[in-house]
């Protein structure tokens, strides 16, 4: 149990409720408080106004890992949670996330969006802390972990409420802000303080599905203004077009805000609840960052920048503003500190308490370091896609987030930030004791953040066949590919699974879709079952009695009309306990 600070009622009512929102791909410079011009933001822009800001605020270049450092206040190194997919984005259930922190100390707890960091028990987010949950699977709707028939529906999609997949009519977004509104209305009514985590996919692709009443607003705009370099004339209609069904999500997710703030004042609570925005990472296009370059999975300061918002009118003045440099990892310890709760002792989080900056009440805020480092792959290669920040200072490797290494020896740039924002000028040569310095400071943080926990990069395990999940649905989102491209039709993978007792399976394979007649080969361990695979139908069932302890689950699909013999992997493999 999380103890509070004081365990007075008094005290204890005086608790405030907290929101935090945090948009999918936004970036950094799409909003109008951020100067853009283009991108409609007006509830937000309104919100700047009643909120302090973070204008120095970093996250991950990526959205998985953001999101194991704000739910753990640590850097996502320590976490497992390494990459977006094939198994690197599930997040050790050791980890003490913000909701379970918040649950023991009283609060109720709902999340309402996109989770990404496990879909399969333990990993959930109703696992770790969430009492209520109204989410996706995987990265985001559109991938291949979409449940069966609701494959890329932002409009109507099948959510997973509390563990049940649900087909639901609407918006994604206003789908959650409604969840979420209805979670609130309900804890205020039962008086209960509580924590609300309303994470959006959008303004994450697929772009296919967007409001379509703010889609017509923008299809016509000229967005030359954020373009960040010319488009070829043959190119411009296409980009236009898609930064049109972005701007509309964007757009969209600006006037849930408002609503989600008439829903406070209606109740009463505004005074009271804190609310945070943010985005996750750099924009999923190359358009406008303000002074900065970069975008979605760079290193370079426009895609791992986002302005953090935090409105608390009983205590954090109106319009206050710090340049202080600060990161997703402090969130954690902010929110916990306004509400009155102590870290338990055995609790080691990598972030600091914000909270004074944004209150006034004259903390120092000490010189101190970030680091940002994500790329693909299994294993962290030490330089590879890394920066570190010491203000005003940040060294910097942009080997390229879509490679698993980077080859030779580090081509570390330095740029002084303050002067220098776009980073242009390279001043490594110039300033070799800081680079020396910086350099051995990174060096010493991966060290220990690749030392929290024996075999400290392996992925965990999804855990089936239990009371708390008795149909398990493993999608290619958690596989161990080894074959092909990770989610192509031509791919395959395992998947890490265990078992706490033996026992018998139904296991129903969904494959690709449009393949002829063919057999397919469960294998676990040294258990194995074979099916049948009917032309025209997707869907088969057979069984397995799968052995106690962990293993490796895997299916191996051979078609008829396939032209080699090399076997494929499934589409999702749902398994229940009998």
């Amino acid at each position: 149990m999380v103890l509070l600070c004081c365990l007075g009622k008094l005290v204890a009512d005086e608790r405030p409720n907290v929101i935090v929102i945090m948009s999918d791909d936004q970036g950094v410079g799409d909003y109008g408080f951020q100067g853009n011009p283009v991108i409609r933001t007006p509830q937000l822009d309104a919100m700047r106004t009643r909120s302090g800001l973070l204008s120095k605020f970093y996250v991950s270049p990526v959205c998985a890992p953001t999101r194991a450092c704000l739910m753990t206040g640590r850097y996502n190194y320590r976490t497992r949670c390494i990459d977006t997919y094939i198994g690197r984005a599930m997040m050790d259930t050791d980890e003490v996330t913000m909701a379970e922190f918040l649950r023991d100390a009283g609060y109720q707890t709902g999340i309402y969006g996109k989770w990404h960091l496990g879909d399969n028990y333990p990993l959930r987010a109703m696992d770790q802390g969430f009492q209520d949950s109204l989410v996706h699977r995987g990265g985001g709707i559109g991938q291949p972990s979409d449940p069966v028939g609701a494959e890329g529906k932002y409009t109507d999609p099948t959510l997973i409420k509390n563990g049940v997949e649900v087909p639901m009519k609407g918006y994604c977004t206003d789908l959650y802000f409604d969840a979420a509104m209805d979670f609130i209305s309900k804890s205020t009514r039962d008086d209960k303080k509580f924590f609300t985590y309303i994470a959006t996919n959008a303004p994450h692709g697929p772009f296919h599905d967007v409001p379509q009443r703010l889609y017509e607003e923008y299809r016509n705009v000229d967005f030359t203004p954020i373009l960040i370099k010319p488009i070829n004339p043959g190119r411009m209609e296409k980009e236009s077009d898609k930064l049109a069904r972005i701007a509309a999500m964007i757009t969209n997710i600006d006037e849930n805000v408002g609503r989600l703030f008439g829903k406070l004042d209606s109740l009463g609570i505004t005074e009271n609840t804190i609310v945070v925005y943010l985005n996750d990472n750099g924009p999923n296009s190359s358009r406008f960052v303000g002074q900065m370059r970069g975008r979605k999975a760079g290193v370079d300061d426009g895609g791992i920048r986002s302005p953090l918002l935090f409105q608390w009118p009983a205590k954090v003045l109106a319009g206050r503003e710090s340049n202080a440099l600060s990161a997703h990892i402090d969130l954690l310890p902010t929110i916990l500190e306004a509400c009155g709760v102590d870290l338990p002792k055995k609790s080691q989080v990598d972030g600091r308490s914000f909270l004074s900056l944004l209150t006034g009440t004259g903390r120092d805020w000490p010189t101190r370091q970030i680091v940002l480092q994500t790329h693909r792959g299994d294993q962290p290669q030490l330089y590879h896609h890394f920066a570190i920040h010491q203000d005003p200072w940040k060294l910097v490797h942009p080997s390229g987030f879509g490679k698993e290494r980077f080859e030779g020896e580090p081509k570390l740039e330095l740029y002084n930030l303050k002067q220098d924002p776009k980073q242009s000028n390279d001043v490594a040569a110039e300033h070799p004791e800081m680079v020396a310095n910086l350099k051995k400071s990174y060096v010493r943080w991966f060290k220990d953040v690749s030392s929290t926990r024996p075999d400290n990069f392996s992925p965990p395990r999804i855990i089936v066949g239990t009371d708390h999940e008795p149909r398990s649905v493993l999608t290619r989102q958690d596989w161990r590919h080894f074959q092909g491209q990770p989610w192509s039709s031509d791919s395959n993978g395992s998947w890490l699974i265990e078992t706490r007792e033996e026992g018998l399976f139904e296991v129903e394979l969904i494959v690709p879709t449009g393949r002829g007649a063919g057999v397919a080969k469960i294998l676990a361990g040294e258990a194995t079952a074979a099916v049948q695979i009917l032309a025209g139908n997707n869907r088969h069932k057979g069984s397995i009695r799968l052995p106690q302890g962990p293993v490796s689950l895997k299916v191996e699909i051979q078609f008829d009309d396939h032209k080699s013999k090399e076997t494929v992997g499934p589409h999702q493999v749902i398994l229940v306990r009998r």
